[in-house]
């Protein structure tokens, strides 16, 4: 007879190694809740390399906007439609888990930053962030991340070392001085363990995600040795990488940066489309900001961004209406050696776009406009613009003019550049310097320019000859 309770046991043993070993297959295959080491890669290589630095285009993303998904699979699911656009850097906003301690709204803000080295499951996971970077990458497009590092969350960790924060007389922890940020609290850049910290945690995202770089927010409130000690470190891991700090400090660019923020030109576009200020002063702005960084250095430039609208106005409110708007873009895009797009003015968003709580966008709204974009983009890829030096026109208080050429290379096509910036019919007179035989990109056809041009209200032409 065969012993029932010994076959009982035999099977039940089986049965639980079956298990174990089904659970283990699906924890190596799914290891969301892993920290792994940050001293080695750990993610598959590629043979990605992140574009010269006045070659690149940047996509701003604000994932609480990013519908319908507004998380990271949702950017991988677009990532066609981004390229479309000419992008070849995606910055993704603040992905971390965020703080709840005098949280702002019902969701916080995502530069309130609880863990450096996890991703907020409102956004996904780091397989979802590591999945986006190689379907990125297979594009030809770079991801850089947001970095938070003048301040965190009240609820990290790192609050427990009281030193590694700035203090008050009576040894309290405080927020920045000179902001109302009460949802978070200054770090102190005297305290040598915590920048080391602070560097780790940077070097997490290269080697766990192989991510391309970061956008550094507050730069300016971060001191300068930090920055060099950071960027040093960081240059030694033998990967190319995309630094951008939002900031205007001059010493940014010695600490490594490759670009800061171009405030000035922003000014300047709002003030010629808003305030009537005269058109050609978008030339001497432009002249000042280049004047005072080194070579192979760049501004980034733009017409508007997450705080500008989120917190200002959107562009359409700004420039004019949507055709402003439209046109503000056109004198970035052709202007700009590395111009930026926030994830919705593409589609003249009129309203603002909060990043404090979850608003997604709808990508079929304004679609002419869209269409229109990625029609500019087209063209500004196609004349190799990064290649080429701006050469302003005969001035004009309504009408950016100029040109586009590539002294390198006088066989090259150049480029005519015209908007005009007011919201009503104006004229515009070339100079006996200007050809007269242009082909028009917009239409494809070939023309012959009159001494006069006239615009109808915000309207561009771009030739080239």
């Amino acid at each position: 007879m065969v012993n029932m309770t010994r076959y009982m046991r035999i099977w039940g043993w089986l049965l639980t190694m079956l298990l174990i070993g089904i659970v283990a297959c699906e924890d190596k295959q799914d290891p969301v809740n892993e920290k792994p080491k940050t001293d080695t890669l750990v993610v598959e290589k590629d043979t990605f390399q992140v574009p010269a630095v006045e070659k690149l285009v940047f996509y701003e993303i604000n994932l609480r906007s990013f519908g319908p998904g507004c998380n990271l699979k949702e950017v991988e699911n677009q990532l066609d439609s981004i390229q479309a656009l000419g992008v070849n850097v995606i910055w993704l906003m603040p992905i971390y888990p965020i703080g709840e301690i005098n949280r702002v709204g019902e969701l916080g803000s995502p530069y309130s930053v609880k863990d450096y080295t996890d991703v907020n499951p409102e956004f996904g996971t780091l397989n979802d962030l590591k999945s986006l970077v190689k379907a990125a990458h297979k594009k030809n497009i770079a991801v850089v991340l947001d970095w938070v590092a003048n301040h965190t969350a009240w609820d990290n960790p790192w609050i427990s070392n009281t030193d590694w924060y700035t203090q008050d007389a009576n040894g309290n922890i405080i927020s920045p001085p000179g902001t109302n940020w009460a949802d978070v609290a200054d770090l102190n850049y005297n305290n040598a363990q915590m920048r080391l910290e602070m560097i780790k945690a940077m070097k997490f995202w290269i080697t766990q995600a192989n991510i391309d770089g970061f956008r550094c927010d507050a730069a300016d409130f971060v001191p300068y040795s930090f920055w060099r000690q950071a960027i040093d470190s960081l240059n030694k891991m033998g990967k190319k990488l995309i630094l951008l700090a939002e900031g205007s400090r001059t010493d940014h660019f010695t600490a490594g940066f490759q670009l800061t923020y171009a405030w000035d030109y922003y000014g300047k576009l709002l003030n010629i489309f808003g305030k009537n200020e005269a058109a050609s002063g978008i030339f001497s702005t432009h002249n000042a900001e280049y004047s005072s960084i080194p070579a192979g250095k760049h501004k980034l430039r733009y017409i508007t961004n997450h705080d500008e609208y989120a917190w200002t106005a959107s562009p359409v409110s700004q420039y004019g209406g949507k055709e402003g708007s439209l046109a503000a873009f056109v004198i970035t895009a052709f202007m700009s050696k590395v111009p930026l797009i926030y994830a919705g003015q593409e589609l003249a968003v009129p309203n603002t776009i909060p990043f404090f709580s979850v608003y997604p966008l709808n990508w079929d709204m304004n679609y002419a406009i869209k269409n229109q974009y990625r029609q500019i983009m087209r063209i500004r890829q196609n004349m190799r613009v990064s290649e080429k030096t701006m050469v302003p026109l005969t001035a004009d208080t309504k009408v950016v003019a100029f040109k586009l050429t590539d002294p390198a290379n006088a066989k090259d096509s150049s480029l005519l550049v015209f908007v005009n910036c007011r919201n009503a019919q104006v004229s515009y007179t070339l100079s006996a310097d200007v050809p007269r035989s242009v082909k028009n990109l917009i239409t494809g056809d070939t023309e012959n320019l009159p001494d006069q041009i006239s615009f109808k209200p915000f309207e561009f032409k771009l030739y080239a000859y």
